[in-house]
């Protein structure tokens, strides 16, 4: 049965009495014009694997499953496994495995279920209420991925994809981008989901980096530093930091953000990643420094 047609997404829910879960964001998509630019997006061939996460009742699935070499699709609803199970019935090349995406040791995942496998990807209808713990799970879990491939509220596919100096960028654009090229593919309507959300949908694709867009001396520190400087979007970067960091560390912010040419009445927003990574270094430098002095 294909399930990418809203009477048939529709039928297949009544038949085993299901309805939606508010509670587990599930909104099925159901529309195949929409499914076919997901699975466009990642780049898929029968050499490659695909995670995907909350398959719901396998309308992206089948896509799936027609343009990979395998695909391992994860979800945590109990009550729609008997309904996977008849949705990608003819597809040999799907495993379906009930958990939760978050509880999961996904290194071990990606090396039993896609080795062999020229590459792997992530592609998924995410459930709203947590996509960033998820994205950044799979980001700073380091895996071998090449796309990840998701569907999210409109507004945080901007703030995903945000340059420096826009309304959107902070501290999520940055975590991200740290790590990957991203760009939002395509807006969604509410009218393709069963039920409808309340808000416009995007797919959002990321392109994993072979390394991180930029060298810091501490990974860890300079995110410090980031969130920090987006605490209060309305404060200068000096005053976010003090408040941090310490006003009694003043003289020695202030001379790190001289070191990297950064005007202390800037805010958070109008800085790169690049001048966030030096700021962290210098900033890391000089606060051991007093620390050991």
């Amino acid at each position: 049965m294909n399930v990418s047609h809203p009477a048939q997404a529709a039928a297949i829910l009544r038949k085993y009495g299901i309805a939606p879960k508010k509670s587990l964001g599930q909104n099925f998509l159901v529309d195949a014009n929409v499914l076919r630019n997901i699975v466009r997006a990642a780049e898929l061939d029968k050499e490659k694997g695909v995670l995907e996460i909350g398959p719901g009742i396998g309308a992206l699935t089948q896509h799936l499953a027609e343009a990979a070499g395998r695909v391992v699709a994860v979800e945590i609803d109990r009550r729609l496994l008997p309904v996977l199970e008849e949705t990608l019935a003819p597809y040999g090349n799907v495993a379906v495995i009930h958990g939760d995406i978050l509880a999961m040791d996904l290194p071990r995942l990606f090396a039993e279920r896609f080795s062999g496998l020229k590459a792997a990807s992530v592609v998924a209808n995410l459930p709203y209420y947590v996509t960033t713990p998820i994205l950044m799970s799979l980001l700073e879990t380091d895996l071998p991925l090449e796309f990840i491939v998701v569907m999210v509220q409109k507004e945080v596919a901007e703030r995903l994809a945000a340059p420096p100096g826009s309304k959107a960028y902070g501290s999520l654009s940055i975590a991200v981008q740290y790590r990957c090229e991203a760009e939002v593919a395509a807006v969604v309507p509410p009218t393709v989901f069963i039920p409808r959300p309340d808000v416009d949908s995007a797919v959002i694709r990321l392109r994993k980096l072979d390394r991180p867009r930029v060298k810091t001396e501490d990974e860890s520190f300079m995110f410090d530093v980031v969130r920090a400087a987006f605490a209060q979007r309305r404060k200068t970067l000096l005053n976010n930091l003090q408040a941090r960091f310490g006003k009694d560390r003043k003289e020695a912010l202030l001379a790190a953000l001289a070191e990297t040419g950064i005007d202390p009445g800037r805010r958070g927003e109008t800085l790169s990643i690049a001048e966030f990574a030096a700021l962290g270094d210098a900033l890391a430098r000089r606060l051991k420094r007093g620390s050991a002095g």
